[in-house]
């Protein structure tokens, strides 16, 4: 089968289309026939094995994963002989190993189903996205209804399935985002938009917790834009070799150590249930997944450079079975 694998830690360039061994199912796994998959920052740092943590268990000198790609929806093609819940011909999404491939493995552990009239591509972009952006508002910024939140990059993809979930929630919600960005924003449903190249973030209102996909402001700015129990969710950070966004997480927690404001980050763990609860807000008309490009299976190295520049908006796709 044909897919992006890579030998070595680097650029996109190190992205090669090519011919790999077909999967096989171990125990509790199962075989898709890949229709979709998603580009997360994750596979960014997979890819150039940075911050250097991220080889502690990717592989010190050489990655122990070729094949990239975590987010996936597809079709299952076989199934072990312990797999009792899903079966061949079931479209699914879900996490795999390796899903910029034709085919993918994954635990039946971690697929749902999905609706027949659901397209792949959407699908494909919920995973890691969706599910981020529902732990760090439900278990994490624990805003109640009627409550403030601010989200900094409301236009990511973290930050689109953020908007909406906030929103269906009853939460008001303040999306910061670019000029180009602020109709879709609050077309998502922020009651307010801050265009950051124009205005400014911290202008003196308090959150009852804040959302931060980005890392641009400092902690001490966040602390004060929070009300005095208020919570600051820690998505992502800025760029680094070694081990951002770690440093500014301890730097965040040791800040906040005193007093009754929180901050708060976590590796989002992506299950069936989950999934299932963002599905049920899409059946429901409250959330729907934001794609801004699609790209096929051989361009992989070109989605991953237009993630990389950091303009991509919501999701980025890779369309293996059109």
């Amino acid at each position: 089968m044909k897919a992006i694998a890579h030998d070595r830690y680097g650029s996109p360039d190190e992205l090669v289309f090519r011919d790999v061994t077909d999967p096989t199912p171990g125990p509790g796994q199962v075989v898709l026939d890949v229709h979709a998959a998603s580009v997360n920052p994750l596979d960014v740092h997979m890819m150039t094995g940075t911050p250097m943590l991220v080889r502690l268990t990717a592989g010190l000198r050489r990655p122990k994963q070729t094949v990239r790609g975590a987010d996936v929806a597809g079709v299952v093609a076989a199934v072990a002989d312990d797999v009792t819940d899903l079966a061949v011909g079931d479209r699914v999404v879900g996490m795999a190993r390796g899903s910029f491939a034709e085919q993918a493995i994954a635990s039946a552990g971690a697929l749902t189903t999905i609706p027949d009239e659901m397209s792949f591509a959407d699908a494909a972009a919920l995973p890691v996205a969706g599910v981020t952006a529902l732990q760090a508002i439900r278990d994490y910024a624990r805003v109640p209804a009627g409550g403030s939140l601010l989200i900094i990059g409301a236009a990511g993809g973290v930050g689109t399935f953020a908007v909406q979930i906030a929103a269906s929630m009853g939460i008001e919600v303040t999306g910061v985002c670019s000029t180009r960005n602020v109709e879709m924003v609050r077309e998502l449903g922020a009651t307010r938009v801050i265009d950051y190249t124009s205005e400014r973030v911290v202008d003196g209102t308090k959150y009852d917790a804040i959302i931060d996909n980005v890392g641009s402001h400092s902690l001490g700015d966040m602390r004060r834009s929070l009300t005095d129990d208020g919570a600051l969710v820690i998505v992502s950070g800025k760029k680094g070799r070694f081990i951002r966004p770690v440093d500014r997480v301890v730097a965040a927690k040791l800040r906040f150590l005193f007093g009754s404001q929180r901050a708060e980050s976590f590796t989002a763990t992506e299950t069936p249930d989950e999934l299932r609860e963002l599905l049920g807000l899409i059946e429901r008309g409250e959330l729907r997944p934001v794609i801004d490009r699609r790209f096929p299976l051989a361009d992989t190295a070109e989605a991953m450079r237009y993630v990389m520049t950091g303009h991509a908006r919501a999701k980025v796709i890779i369309d293996v079975v059109a």
